[in-house]
This record gives structure tokens, C-alpha cells and sequence, in this order.
């Protein structure tokens, strides 16, 4: 359907409303719900005409912040996968600069913050660095 319709009768013909615009995607079927008067884009409720999105900057802010493609995790939780990925990517090139392992290294994209280890001096410098990082993650006292 191209042309949406614009009204919709309702009531057995005593109420005419506008339509909502949104059309299925499998069957091309224009929503035969009423549009809300609120909607500036002639959907139903269904569809998203109750909604107007943030308007103040703090409040786009925050839906940027907590927006996820996925849903299924924190970017917290993002965050701490990542940084776990680094460091094993790390200390697989550690494993095969000090002689430890002769296995295929693993294959795909490395992750963020990535940079190569080949040489002992480097991976003794990265294993500073890394007690460093660690120590100050602890609480203190510990």
C-alpha cells in the first residue's frame, strides 16, 4: 500500500479519527489502530506516538549513555569483557615471546587498546605494568 489512509471510521460510522500511519513490513498492511491526537507523527500508542524522545540536553545525555544495541548487558559489563579480552590477547603474545607455546595464535579482530608483544623486554615491561594496575585496584590495606 502506498498512499496510506488518512481516517479511520470507527463506531459503526459515528466516529471518524485519523489512522495510524505505520505499516507492517512483512505484509505491507497499513495499523488499523486510531492515531493519537498527542502524536506529531500520526502513530497509535502502539507505535510510538506517545513518545517524543529527550528534549533537554541532560536528558539526551542520558538515553546516549544507556542506549545498548543488544539489551543484554551493562556497558559496564562491555567494558569489563573488553579489558578481560585485552589482557589474555596479551598474554598469549607473552606465551610465544618467552617460548612457552608453539600453538596458532587466535585468530580475529583484536581487542581495543591492543598493541603487540614481541620481545621478552616488552613483555617484562607489560608485567610491571600490569602489577602496577592491579595494585591499584585493591582496597587498601590489602
Amino acid at each position: 500500500m502506498e498512499n496510506p489512509e488518512k481516517y479511520l471510521v470507527t463506531a459503526g460510522g459515528r466516529i471518524t479519527c485519523l489512522r495510524c500511519t505505520a505499516m507492517s513490513k512483512h505484509t505491507r498492511l497499513q495499523c488499523a489502530k486510531p492515531a493519537l491526537n498527542i502524536s506529531r507523527t500520526q502513530k497509535c500508542g502502539h507505535h510510538g506516538g506517545k513518545s517524543s524522545g529527550p528534549k533537554t540536553a541532560e536528558g539526551k545525555a542520558r538515553i546516549g549513555a544507556a542506549h545498548l544495541v543488544h539489551g543484554n548487558e551493562t556497558n559496564a559489563r562491555r567494558l569489563e569483557r573488553s579489558e578481560g579480552s585485552l589482557r589474555m590477547a596479551q598474554l598469549e603474545d607473552i606465551m610465544h615471546a618467552v617460548g612457552m607455546t608453539s600453538a596458532v595464535r587466535t585468530t580475529g579482530r583484536k581487542p581495543a587498546g591492543y598493541r603487540p608483544i614481541q620481545t621478552l623486554e616488552e613483555a617484562k615491561a607489560w608485567v610491571l605494568e600490569d602489577a602496577l594496575q592491579l595494585d591499584k585496584g585493591l582496597p587498601e590495606g590489602k
